[in-house]
């Protein structure tokens, strides 16, 4: 029984992990960024407003995804995406902000 329940375990897991890896950047976005940044909840800025996104644009993608690991304000760490890689965050912190260039 134990093995059995460890193996459950073990897949429940492996899962988890494979539903990370499996979204793409775009998804991420869509699941959890796109809320916050839509409205501007708690001082995120709205993904169209590219005068708010410009000086964090500057700073380059390797600091913005810096900021999105650690949390600023209202946004946790990682967003709501706990189970997202840096690598995850990296790519929607470039499809986020793509199109603002």
């Amino acid at each position: 029984m134990k093995a059995l329940t460890a193996a459950l375990l073990g897949m429940g897991l492996a899962t988890v992990a494979m539903q990370s890896q499996a979204m793409s950047a775009d998804e991420i976005v869509t699941k959890h960024c796109t809320a916050c940044h839509e409205a501007g909840l708690g001082g995120a800025p709205k993904l169209t407003d590219k005068a708010a996104w410009a000086p964090r644009i500057a700073k380059g993608v390797d600091a913005m995804t810096q900021t999105v690991l650690k949390g600023k304000g209202a946004m946790p760490p990682k967003g709501t995406c706990g189970s997202c890689s840096e690598a995850d965050l990296k790519g929607a912190v470039e499809a986020m902000t793509g199109p603002l260039h």
